[in-house]
């Protein structure tokens, strides 16, 4: 492990100032790079307090030019067009990278390391996902995946992926599932009818006896 000082507030590492232990990779492909740490050792640490005020000023201007991006970004809708099985399983998946592109598309700058998606997707829908702009700044963007642009707008107006029913006909999930409940009363129902019908039968006969 190795101890670097944060000049900026980190999730889930620590806040400004603070001397935390990293693994060697992260330190030396992401916080170093990109200045957010440097490796703790005597120089720096004088060199940290020396410029705590001037990394305040610089952090709070960050998080102001964030806030500004974020009042445009948020809720901002991003449609992938993919392709598909009939039960919306994706043919592949769509990522970081792919999320990132679609902003950056649309005419936000945001780099794949912003766009917080622990798994990929593999299935159509909407999906909601979280952007980071600032170590204290994040907005939540809706991922709309279709296999085309009509089902992108169905999908934005039922709010769910679509998937062919048993008819081959496209539905959103919602009224599938609401079909197939429809179907499982319609098979209960009758069953009760039947088992209706075989005990009165049973006592008919009981009684002609």
């Amino acid at each position: 492990m190795l101890d670097v000082i944060l000049l900026e507030r980190v999730e889930h590492l620590g806040q400004m100032g603070d001397v935390v232990k990293v693994k060697p990779g992260y330190a030396r492909n992401f916080l170093l790079p990109k200045g957010i740490a440097l490796r703790a050792n005597k120089d720096n640490l004088a060199l940290f307090e020396t410029q705590k005020k001037e990394l305040e000023a610089r952090n709070l201007k960050r998080r102001q030019e964030a806030e500004a991006v974020a009042k445009s970004m948020d809720g901002q809708e991003v449609v992938l067009i993919r392709q598909a099985g009939e039960a919306g399983q994706l043919y592949g998946s769509v990522t970081a990278r792919d999320v990132a592109d679609a902003l950056n598309d649309a005419g936000f700058k945001v780099g794949r390391g912003q766009v917080v998606l622990n798994l990929a997707i593999k299935t159509l829908g909407l999906f909601d996902v979280r952007v980071s702009l600032h170590s204290e700044v994040s907005v939540t963007v809706s991922v709309n995946i279709a296999r085309s642009a009509d089902e992108a707008k169905i999908q934005r107006e039922t709010g769910g992926a679509l998937v062919r029913n048993e008819e081959g006909d496209l539905v959103s999930e919602e009224e599938l599932k609401n079909s197939e409940i429809e179907e499982v009363d319609e098979a209960d129902a009758e069953a009760l009818a039947e088992a209706a019908d075989a005990e009165t039968a049973e006592e008919s006969e009981e009684v002609t006896a």
